[in-house]
């Protein structure tokens, strides 16, 4: 759910921000199936995903969850970190948040055809502005809700939001560790992918 991240390192044309949010709904071979900008930018989403999975900060993170918890700790650091980005939004963006996801909704709106469930989610992510509103700590509560109802096993999350709470502090500190370091390898990898 990190998909605020995935915008922001992605790059600002519009087929950048695109692939950065079809890296989550486009599986397997890209082969020509989209044009080449947009598979560079689903490439770097795919190859800021494997940095960050393997990275000792994210492991790190994640290792402060309880080992109940483990199994969707990824989860919520994704989703967690993408309130730490917007909530301090100005430490890593020239722009304000508010045109940056002005543009993104924008954006997704001029698309005709959109992968998957994306073409159904985009016009309530811009209807609820919900790239801007994770500034909101509260509105955590109400993504994981919506993740419940996708998973399989719906009490997998069960008091997850509790504990997010109870990591606030050492998981930003975490976030304030990592993002930086992952700012850098996006703008590399993107700069060898174009």
């Amino acid at each position: 759910m990190n998909y605020l991240a995935h915008l922001h390192l992605g790059g600002d044309a519009p087929p950048q921000l695109l692939g950065s949010l079809y890296g989550d709904f486009v599986k397997g071979p890209l082969a020509g199936r989209w044009p080449t900008e947009i598979e560079a930018a689903i490439r770097l989403h795919r190859r800021i995903d494997a940095f960050t999975d393997s990275h000792p900060l994210q492991a790190r993170a994640r290792a402060r969850f309880p080992a109940t918890r483990r199994r969707t700790a990824g989860m919520l650091l994704d989703l967690f970190f993408d309130h730490c980005l917007a909530r301090d939004w100005a430490e890593y963006a020239a722009q304000p948040l508010e045109h940056f996801t002005r543009e993104v909704y924008r954006v997704l709106a001029a698309e005709a055809e959109l992968p998957g469930r994306l073409a159904l989610m985009a016009p309530r992510m811009a209807a609820q502005d919900w790239l801007g509103s994770y500034r909101e700590f509260a509105v955590l509560e109400q993504v994981i809700a919506g993740m419940q109802r996708r998973l399989s096993r719906p009490q997998l999350l069960d008091g997850s939001l509790a504990e997010l709470e109870r990591l606030y502090e050492p998981l930003s500190e975490d976030f304030r560790a990592f993002y930086p370091e992952l700012m850098t390898f996006a703008q590399s990898e993107r700069r060898e992918l174009v």
